[in-house]
């Protein structure tokens, strides 16, 4: 288990506020706004999920500390003194670089950037903070975890980590498509999403939601079928992913297009999509994938159509046949594409 309380204690000295936490789990920031105490904090997330989960801790632990959404770290005021880092172990290696990365531009001059690493032995964090901030001190490596810091000397330009891919589904043009850290699909179209665009029946003019949207390639290459008098909806909890899809959705020629951020979807209207087309993250028992079909029931026109991919066909298909009776399901590339039908 990450201790972040032990690792804070041991660098606890040196933090000034005002604090900004950059990123972690909830239960992490949480933590960490308790072992700091009654002093200036800010957490940064960018998932609309986690941060009113994020709320709800700091609610129960009578924290003062706030909590900021948006899509880069750096969108925040350069004035914190001190950035917390919690990078767990198992977290995303590209996301960990770009957090360091824009942690710089948050700080004030003088600002101290800490790492509290799970690793022991962290080989990747002292690098990158040494590459953005010049020099990286730490202390002895603990059963806890590692700490590193930095301190901002200076100015540096902003550098984005980001990959652009292309994708086409059969003969129908190719996209191009600017994907970060952060969010899922990040460099490539995953066989998941081509396995249920190749399955989705999309026809001309009809209203598309992308749920679970990324950024926004399933939304886009379902355009190339529903033809320039549709409509895309493109929906996610994690507001990178919103701004991703609405960059991509722009730079492909949409134009008629709305992307929202939701960890409910709440805000839709009822009865006003052809097509939803669904993605959902393979964690949690399904129980993304199972809100997904629950809630995507009451948006679908008579006539429409629900295509969800998954890998866990036995976890998923039985809740599937629950909301649409009529359900069926079609193996592509590894995976099942599941669809239910709206009377």
């Amino acid at each position: 288990m990450f201790q972040v309380l032990a690792l804070l204690e041991s660098i606890k000295s040196r933090v000034r506020p005002p604090v900004v936490i950059v990123m972690g789990s909830p239960a992490q920031a949480a933590d960490l706004c308790a072992g700091l105490g009654p002093v200036e904090t800010v957490c940064y997330q960018m998932d609309v999920h986690q941060a009113d989960k994020l709320r709800q801790q700091l609610k129960e632990i009578a924290s003062a500390a706030t909590v900021e959404v948006a899509p880069d770290l750096w969108d925040l005021p350069a004035r914190f003194n001190t950035a917390l880092f919690p990078a767990a172990a198992h977290g995303e290696r590209e996301l960990k670089l770009d957090l360091v990365e824009q942690s710089f531009h948050v700080l004030a001059p003088r600002g101290l950037l800490i790492s509290l690493s799970e690793y022991q032995a962290d080989q990747l964090l002292p690098k990158w903070h040494k590459k953005v901030f010049g020099k990286c001190s730490e202390l002895p490596a603990s059963r806890q975890g590692s700490v590193f810091w930095s301190v901002r000397d200076g100015e540096r330009p902003r550098r984005r980590h980001e990959l652009t891919f292309r994708a086409r589904i059969g003969n129908g043009p190719s996209h191009a498509f600017v994907s970060r850290p952060g969010v899922f699909g990040y460099g490539e179209l995953d066989d998941g999403a081509r396995a249920m665009l190749e399955v989705a029946d999309v026809r001309p003019g009809e209203r598309v939601l992308d749920l679970g949207c990324g950024p926004g390639a399933n939304g886009v290459l379902a355009t190339d079928r529903a033809g320039p008098g549709s409509q895309v909806t493109f929906v996610d909890s994690n507001v990178r992913a919103v701004a991703l899809a609405d960059h991509n959705a722009r730079e492909n020629g949409l134009t008629n297009h709305r992307c929202v951020a939701t960890a409910t979807m709440d805000g839709l209207e009822p009865r006003s999509f052809d097509v939803i087309l669904a993605n959902p993250p393979y964690y949690a028992n399904s129980w993304i994938a199972q809100m997904f079909i629950e809630r995507s029931r009451p948006l679908l026109k008579p006539g429409g159509r629900l295509y969800l991919v998954t890998k866990m066909l036995n976890h998923v298909a039985p809740f599937m046949a629950e909301v649409f009776p009529e359900s069926t399901w079609e193996e592509r590339r590894g995976y099942h594409v599941l669809k239910g039908d709206a009377a």
